[in-house]
């Protein structure tokens, strides 16, 4: 394992760019809405902590941070020696360990900033706020209503268990290395669904296997899944996936439920 040298930051690391910039990064932390009332906050990849300053100096919260690479986790051990730090994969991290309700804040590497939201919709019972920086292409992905061609499966099941915010564009010059493309912060807030009336894997299934081929109608995206004849005469399934909200899905997958065979 190398050893970080006193006062040299570490590098890059899985696609990650550091926030230099200290208002921006103070402007995230204060987007933290207490939404749900939690106290314990997870950053996600705090790199050299320049979110991570802000956030421990807010006594409400209980800040725990979680980075995967060596060299960032000594130079924060030697920078916040007090600070609660978790030396792993946050993708392979065990969130039932972490208490409830929790909030997740964090510069989200690009690369894997997709699969940290379906990791957030695995514990959606749990983390209740989130607060991240990502490529704006995701953001505006995940923000989008239905009909606009940017709307997706990301799109369809955050908006489902969450309510979400777009709340900044942040410009490349801000970060090192500067990336090659605007990023964005985006605030996504638990709301009222506890479980969706429906079967909630199928649900998962339906919008999946329709998004797989967007430029289809449902009628032929979704044959795969082997739908009767009458579900198959549904109007609705005139329409492409980026046409349905996500009531819609639901409702097209309350009428699909009955008939289906796993």
């Amino acid at each position: 394992m190398k050893k970080a040298v006193s006062g040299v930051r570490p590098k890059k690391f899985l696609g990650q760019h550091f926030l230099k910039d200290h208002n921006i990064a103070q402007k995230i932390v204060e987007s933290l809405s207490r939404h749900g009332n939690y106290r314990q906050v997870l950053e996600v990849g705090p790199g050299t902590g320049v979110l991570t300053q802000f956030l421990i100096q807010q006594p409400q919260y209980q800040t725990t941070v979680i980075e995967v690479d060596n060299e960032s986790v000594a130079y924060l051990k030697q920078k916040y020696p007090d600070l609660h730090i978790l030396h792993q994969d946050f993708l392979k991290a065990n969130l039932a360990e972490q208490p409830s309700p929790l909030a997740i804040i964090g510069n989200f590497p690009y690369n894997i900033s997709s699969q940290i939201l379906f990791k957030v919709l695995d514990h959606r019972d749990k983390i209740s706020e989130v607060v991240g920086m990502l490529q704006k292409e995701v953001a505006d992905r995940i923000c989008s209503p239905p009909g606009n061609k940017v709307y997706g499966i990301l799109s369809v099941l955050l908006q489902a268990y969450y309510d979400i915010d777009y709340l900044l564009t942040v410009e490349p010059h801000v970060f090192h290395p500067p990336p090659k493309v605007q990023s964005a912060v985006i605030r996504l807030r638990r709301n009222q669904v506890n479980q969706l009336p429906c079967d909630e894997r199928l649900f998962r299934r339906v919008v999946k296997q329709g998004f797989q081929n967007r430029r289809k109608t449902l009628r032929n995206a979704l044959k795969p899944l082997n739908l009767s004849e009458p579900i198959r005469q549904l109007p609705m399934l005139n329409l492409r996936a980026e046409q349905l909200s996500v009531d819609d899905f639901v409702q097209l997958t309350q009428r699909i439920e009955p008939s289906w065979k796993p």
